[in-house]
């Protein structure tokens, strides 16, 4: 067998693997198994998750062929099976911000949302509408919402400008969260920082009303939402300096027209502010991303959704693998001339671009 085949064999399991981890996680079998602590029988394991056994056979056929979890046999002969604990450390929602096991979800989810309209798309050049990727939003958002709520207010604003913008944010600025979803950011920022006010902007009406909602019931005054396409703000009165802290977490590579948003961003920020855009650690240059230890996933990510849906509107389809080099360019196209990057210790995916507006 030649060393090809052999990769192409490799390809063929892993993307199986994928699959199937996909759905023991969403079903938290892991989580069930981490739990358990022991080898298991199958009916133990369905006892233990009210699953089916004869489905958690063949799926656990996968696992041990997978070398995900290790098969062995009880005294009577009986099949056992054993999560080790230095794999749960990887695959369960306990294990944190070192939960790998998540992110198999994300191509499974693709394919189903979008297989069809992307391969529609190698023939006509259409981008794929966002009203394809109910389910994806959904994870994604929940993705999202659960960094938030564990690293936002404890680790990320804290690093922003050597912990300066606390002392200002708990003093009472204008701060405004562009592509907010369901608004998350911004209302952990209000509950937290209750003498500065924030606006949360997004094109989803859905997103903001959930937003709305939730700002609602946390009994928020000073955080409000509006329904905005990011790449029109540029020249409305209303949001001409408006604000002294803006931030994008992971947006501006799914926008149609990003530079119109990166200046509508700056159009936005008042003298002296500052603005974060959050978005993926990669290069421009294809040649220099091959060793990227995530590639192939993060390229696959983008042409099934960040690309496709960049591409509406008549839109640049910039993808997610826009790379620091054409990010640092199109903000100063947009009129950052201070660009500071930063990297994260609780977000290796990402980069921190810290711009600032003079004086």
């Amino acid at each position: 067998m030649s060393d090809f085949s052999k990769r192409i064999n490799e390809i063929l399991n892993h993307g199986a693997l994928n699959l199937a981890m996909a759905i023991g996680y969403k079903n938290q079998i892991f989580d069930i198994l981490e739990d358990l602590n022991k080898p298991v029988t199958v009916l133990e394991i369905a006892s233990a998750s009210g699953l089916h056994d004869r489905y958690l056979k063949e799926w656990l056929g996968i696992m041990v062929t997978g070398k995900i979890i290790e098969l062995s046999h009880a005294p009577d002969g009986e099949d056992t099976y054993f999560l080790p604990p230095e794999h749960a450390s990887f695959l369960t929602r306990k294990a944190g911000s070192n939960n790998m096991g998540v992110y198999t979800q994300e191509i499974p989810l693709l394919t189903s949302c979008a297989m069809e309209s992307v391969n529609r798309g190698f023939k006509t050049g259409d981008g794929v509408p966002f009203s394809k990727y109910p389910d994806f939003q959904r994870f994604m958002a929940e993705l999202s919402d659960a960094k938030h709520k564990k690293v936002l207010i404890n680790n990320f604003l804290p690093s922003v400008d050597k912990r300066q913008l606390l002392a200002r944010l708990t003093d009472g600025i204008r701060v405004c969260d562009l592509g907010c979803g369901h608004g998350v950011a911004v209302n952990l920022m209000a509950r937290a920082f209750p003498k500065s006010k924030f606006t949360g902007i997004d094109n989803h009406e859905e997103a903001i009303r959930n937003a709305r909602n939730a700002a609602q019931e946390m009994g928020l005054s000073n955080a409000v939402y509006n329904v905005l396409d990011a790449a029109k703000i540029h020249g409305k009165k209303e949001f001409f300096r408006l604000f002294d802290y803006i931030c994008a977490f992971d947006a501006i590579h799914d926008q149609s027209h990003p530079l119109e948003a990166l200046k509508g961003i700056r159009y936005m920020l008042a003298p002296g502010g500052m603005f974060s855009m959050i978005d993926i650690k990669a290069s421009s240059n294809q040649a220099d991303n091959i060793d990227h230890p995530m590639g192939p996933f993060l390229y696959a990510v983008s042409l099934m959704h960040c690309m496709p849906v960049g591409l509406n509107d008549n839109g640049t389809g910039l993808g997610m693998m826009w790379g620091q080099e054409k990010a640092e360019a199109l903000l100063r196209e947009a009129g950052f001339e201070h660009i500071e990057l930063t990297e994260m210790e609780h977000d290796p995916f990402n980069l921190h671009y810290l711009c600032r507006a003079p004086l």
